[in-house]
């Protein structure tokens, strides 16, 4: 009989998402059970569907809800209690503080949890209080710490969240690696990719930009904004591409931001897109000057599909790109800068294909997923 593992992420989109094809490889070993909330439309369902795997609804948020957390903490405990996993490991913020405690009062052996990233980073006061707080309940109860990337490993040991002996990078970094065949650039062809450009009215000689996320504050956009009509009072034949959709509550933009956005014809805005891949195929580089990352699939994307990657000095972006070689690595929350290093690339057109076929290989040769795969596998076979 497999041993039971349990796999946990606040909401469906992230364990479809976020780990996407690595729960139906697993299950060839172990028997995999997904929980997350419900999610719009039936998602839970479809994602037990799309992975082959038996999945358990426990509502959850994103934020802090004390009644509706201990009330999910219960569900969570009676989950564990009937499957009797021999693992649970949880991923996402919230999913990784109700699962690590509701398993350790459920008596699970192994308490596995996924760092890939933390909010906490650019909190402040009582608000940095409350999550650091939490950040330790989380990790006490946990057996093992997985940060995502060497960066966030540095960062939770100079905040004493948890001893090193808790805490191990898999592979070199990454949730789930980047399938390079999906993600490759000769799988568009040079006339779709006209058709595509003629429809945003991109015309062939422009140079574009592309960022990839959530149009918010913390992804750097304020700056990417200002750096781009900096760069277009000096410089013709330039767009910029967004996809992505807003917060308007989270973490808004500045109204000058959204007014130019929605304003200027040489920012091109796609909104959701669920294949992000033909955009970058379009595209001559990424620009990605966020505040906070885990591991951020967008760079290993873009990387995979040969562009040079403009991206802020912070972990795992910064384990992703070689500064001067794959892409230019910028101090965070610094527009002059961002705007430097796309102008960088923007005069130095050659390099900057360089720049990209050498980052394709970089990725290759460090996070194809098959490989992290393997790694996880080889990770929870350890455990006794």
């Amino acid at each position: 009989m497999k041993k039971k593992i349990i796999r946990v992420t606040t909401v469906p989109g992230s364990l479809g998402g976020l780990l996407k094809g690595q729960l139906k490889y697993m299950s060839t070993y172990y028997e995999i059970i997904g929980v997350s909330s419900y999610g719009p439309n039936g998602l839970l369902q479809k994602l037990s569907e799309q992975e082959g795997i038996k999945v358990h609804a426990v509502e959850m948020t994103r934020t802090i809800t004390p009644f509706k957390d201990i009330k999910a903490v219960w569900k969570l405990y009676k989950v564990f209690k009937k499957e009797q996993p021999f693992i649970v490991h949880s991923h996402t913020p919230k999913a990784g503080t109700l699962s690590m405690v509701a398993s350790w009062l459920a008596g699970v052996p192994h308490r596995l949890h996924t760092i890939a990233g933390l909010p906490l980073v650019e909190a402040t006061g009582f608000k940095r209080f409350v999550l650091n707080t939490v950040e330790t309940l989380t990790y006490s109860c946990a057996t093992m710490i997985y940060p995502n990337s060497y960066g966030l490993m540095d960062i939770i040991l100079n905040n004493k969240f948890t001893t090193k002996k808790k805490l191990k990078v898999i592979g070199n970094g990454s949730s789930n690696g980047i399938n390079t065949n999906y993600f490759n650039p000769a799988l568009y062809a040079d006339k779709d990719k006209v058709i595509l450009r003629n429809k945003l009215n991109i015309q062939s000689r422009d140079f574009t930009f592309i960022f990839v996320g959530r149009l918010v504050g913390d992804k750097g956009i304020n700056e990417l904004i200002s750096a781009f009509i900096k760069l277009k009072n000096h410089q013709n034949h330039i767009k910029l591409v967004l996809v992505g959709i807003f917060e308007e509550t989270l973490d808004p933009l500045l109204p000058k931001t959204i007014h130019r956005i929605k304003s200027d014809k040489d920012i091109i805005e796609i909104g959701w897109a669920n294949d992000v891949r033909p955009y970058l195929a379009i595209a001559d580089a990424l620009a990605f000057p966020s505040y906070r990352e885990g591991f951020p699939n967008v760079v290993m994307q873009a990387g995979s599909m040969g562009l040079p990657c403009v991206v802020s000095d912070i972990n795992g972006c910064n384990e992703i790109i070689e500064n001067n070689h794959t892409g230019i690595i910028i101090p965070p929350k610094n527009t002059n800068a961002l705007y430097q290093g796309m102008l960088s690339l923007l005069n130095n057109k050659v390099e900057a294909q360089n720049m990209g076929n050498r980052s394709r290989e970089r990725i290759r040769q460090r996070y194809e997923q098959s490989y992290l795969w393997k790694a996880i596998l080889e990770e929870y076979n350890t455990l006794k």
